[in-house]
């Protein structure tokens, strides 16, 4: 029960970034600055919590170990993510994307036969590969009903470029999330904690946002005085408090697939946190019956989530999976 709580509370302050995302964009703001300063603001933030664990030697001797691994999955991970969930937010409002985001409950699921465990059997430790979870998949599709409903209010007055520009990318961005987060699992091993694993995935993807900067330099110039300020508050809310609590999360049900997307899960949530949000601070639609309804469909998936994912789960113990799936 503890990671559905920490899966909950990661999900009202990721809920942050949709809402702050839309109100820089309505604001003039390039979606550029609103992805790279919010991980340049997350790195002193960390580093000072870090440093003063005293865990700073620990990740640095973890990151030159393979660094390769740390640039490739932290770029997919951070920069595929939160690049596209920055960009669709220039063609839609807030809700689309914090709805469509919660397609990563299956995406998460779908990614399972990339990664292997040690399932422990009568014969002993045998491994395989991971599982589709469909019983867990099939509480998902309650969820995502849930949130169709929610969204069938607004979904008639969008373009057709609203739904491409504001949808895709968002589905780009659920792949690579926990694509990115479990590779680092992976790689970790469990020798790191959740502020040093943030951390170094943060300064491992920092190429991928100098990159980017360079581009926004070119292309829009520099950031405003309001962007840069609420880059900040997305960074503290979503970059680093969300985020940690998140990881955290998934670090308790490391190497069981089925509790795994139950904290996936959680992250629908994100929408009702967002419908609140944009409600209070931005003035948007007040939800129909429809919608509301529909957020129920969302509790009550959560709840039956949560229930399959935790009853006859398997003992399974993760192992580090990087090379075979990146030769598959």
């Amino acid at each position: 029960m503890r990671p559905i709580l920490l899966g909950i509370f990661a999900a009202f302050f990721f809920a942050f970034t949709f809402i702050l995302n839309r109100s820089m964009d309505l604001a003039g703001g390039s979606w550029i600055w609103s992805a790279a300063l919010r991980y340049f603001f997350m790195v002193p933030f960390l580093f000072v919590i870090v440093i003063a664990r005293k865990n700073f030697t620990p990740l640095l001797k973890e990151m030159k170990s393979r660094p390769f691994a740390w640039l490739l999955w932290s770029s997919i991970g951070f920069g595929l993510f939160y690049a596209p969930i920055c960009f669709s937010a220039a063609y839609a409002p807030g809700w689309l994307i914090a709805a469509t985001w919660q397609i990563t409950i299956i995406s998460g699921s779908l990614l399972a036969p990339l990664f292997y465990e040690l399932v422990m059997t009568e014969k002993g430790p045998i491994q395989m590969k991971g599982k589709i979870p469909f019983k867990g998949m099939a509480m998902s599709s309650i969820i995502l009903l849930g949130i169709i409903l929610m969204q069938l209010q607004q979904a008639n007055h969008l373009s057709i470029k609203a739904i491409s520009l504001g949808v895709f990318p968002v589905i780009l961005a659920s792949f690579a999330y926990p694509l990115g987060n479990r590779k680092m699992m992976d790689v970790c091993g469990g020798r790191l904690d959740v502020f040093q694993r943030v951390l170094g995935m943060t300064l491992a993807s920092m190429p991928f946002w100098l990159v980017l900067s360079v581009y926004g330099l070119r292309t829009a110039g520099p950031p405003r005085i309001g962007q840069t300020i609420q880059s900040s508050l997305v960074a503290i809310s979503s970059g680093v408090i969300a985020t940690v609590l998140f990881f955290h999360a998934t670090d308790l049900v490391r190497g069981d697939m089925q509790k795994l997307a139950a904290v996936e899960a959680t992250q629908s949530m994100e929408v009702l946190f967002a419908v609140i949000g944009e409600l209070l601070l931005l003035n948007s639609l007040f939800p129909n019956a429809l919608s509301w309804s529909g957020m129920v469909l969302v509790i009550l998936g959560m709840v039956l989530h949560s229930y399959i994912s935790n009853k006859n789960s398997p003992v399974s113990i993760s192992i580090n999976t990087t090379d075979n799936t990146m030769n598959s």
